[in-house]
């Protein structure tokens, strides 16, 4: 049966064919004029988010999936900014990687080129739209965007104005389209549209990823789940660490890269512990403890479950475990970590490397938050995602993420068995005139 979402897929096409002809600076004035008009738009995306707002709140949805959701005034300026700063960013498309001469003469070069049509999937951020849209199109890719169902009134209105701005420029308007019936068997035909896609980009929780990949017939860049750890080694300066910890768990809870599990090593565990417990509860955050913690942290402490360690909470909840050094660490957090973000504090050289080299995550940090996984702080403008996968992309997915290579070779009349060629012709290709 002919998949319904063909003559979109089509338009993406031809779009992206264009996309691939245009200069940097051409891109770069479309990305301008999209983030003057989402500045421009601001009340009537607002006015629209609202109302997304109102049916999340009657549908029940927590507080971390509520500011998700939610857009400001300064979210949006947030968004035209960020627009503007991915068009300022150098133009991946054309560079070259690598190149080098053979010795029969070839000139090979490695170049990056655009992927193609990007198939988007996304659930209950607005702001994804713009990053998702901006990234697509400056690394000269068509994108097909299919947002959460609870950002439905949102995601139209930055869509159209979007598409509004690319109208006044060089970029053709459907390298950027919206899927916008709200059907959830929508996520489906796009995911089987291998005709027209080059690749899918789920980003949303572990349901929408499992459907994604039951169904793609395309390469998915997946997005999965933050379970991030923050350790606290014996060498550690506590009151950075309290810090670290706060900044990781509370500044933003409902985000990816929020730390869902604290490791304390035993030896700082009396000292450490205490002060965390304080300053967790000051915050409101529920904990739930190993039964060497539990004494640190009074009657309001949970004992964790199995299950807690593995668990991406997207809310004020911490799981609390005390670890017999970096070594035992390392291994819980390679045992019930999701590969995303995990930072050690620590001032002992030794344990730092240990744990920087061993922890299998996109991003390893030291002394410092785990909330510095997003492609704006990377200096990549946005992100479309953080790729935990070792496939193509990996940690925070910006520009050249979204680009794939082709091999460009000039020569001058070299042939691979010369023996065939007539005699005239069988002269080394330094001989050929």
């Amino acid at each position: 049966m002919k998949n319904p979402l063909e003559p979109v897929g089509r338009a993406a096409v031809a779009a992206a064919r264009e996309m691939a002809a245009l200069s940097p600076e051409e891109k770069a004035d479309a990305l301008r004029l999209m983030a003057a008009g989402v500045r421009g738009a601001a009340g009537r995306i607002i006015r629209e988010n609202s109302l997304d707002m109102e049916e999340a709140e009657k549908n029940g949805r927590n507080a971390a999936f509520l500011d998700r959701l939610l857009l400001t005034p300064e979210r949006v300026e947030h968004m035209a900014r960020g627009m503007e700063q991915v068009a300022a960013l150098p133009d991946p498309v054309g560079e070259c990687i690598r190149e080098w001469t053979r010795p029969n003469g070839l000139h090979i070069r490695q170049v990056r080129v655009p992927l193609g049509v990007i198939g988007f999937i996304y659930e209950s951020r607005g702001t994804v739209t713009c990053d998702a849209a901006s990234l697509c199109l400056k690394s000269g890719n068509a994108v097909i965007l299919r947002g959460g169902r609870e950002s439905l009134r949102t995601n139209r209105v930055l869509a159209a104005v979007l598409r509004e701005a690319l109208a006044e420029s060089a970029v053709p308007a459907d390298a950027l389209q919206l899927l916008d019936s709200g059907s959830r068997e929508e996520v489906k035909q796009l995911c089987e549209l291998d005709s027209c896609l080059n690749v899918i980009i789920p980003r949303g929780g572990k349901g929408l990823i499992r459907t994604v990949m039951e169904y793609s017939r395309v390469p998915v860049l997946k997005h999965l789940d933050g379970v991030c750890h923050v350790y606290v080694d014996a060498a550690a300066d506590l009151k950075m660490a309290l810090n670290i910890l706060d900044d990781a768990k509370t500044q933003r809870p409902g985000v990816c890269n929020a730390a869902e599990t604290l490791l304390v090593d035993a030896a700082v565990a009396e000292r450490f512990l205490p002060m965390a417990a304080e300053r967790m509860r000051q915050r409101g955050v529920e904990c739930r403890v190993c039964g060497r913690s539990m004494p640190f942290f009074g009657p309001e402490a949970v004992p964790a479950s199995e299950e807690d360690w593995s668990t991406e909470y997207e809310d004020l909840i911490l799981s609390v475990k005390v670890a017999d050094g970096v070594r035992d660490a390392v291994e819980h957090i390679n045992r019930y970590g999701s590969h995303h973000s995990d930072s050690i504090v620590t001032e002992d050289g030794k344990a730092r490397d240990y744990f920087m080299s061993r922890v299998d995550s996109a991003c390893v940090y030291h002394n410092c938050s785990t909330r510095f996984s997003d492609g704006e702080e990377f200096g990549f403008g946005a992100e479309i995602g953080i790729g935990t996968d070792k496939f193509h992309a990996r940690g925070p997915m910006a520009l050249r993420e979204l680009t794939s290579y082709k091999y460009v070779i000039e020569g001058s009349g070299q042939v691979k068995d010369p023996s065939r060629m007539p005699d005239a012709v069988r002269s080394r290709p330094e001989e050929i005139s």
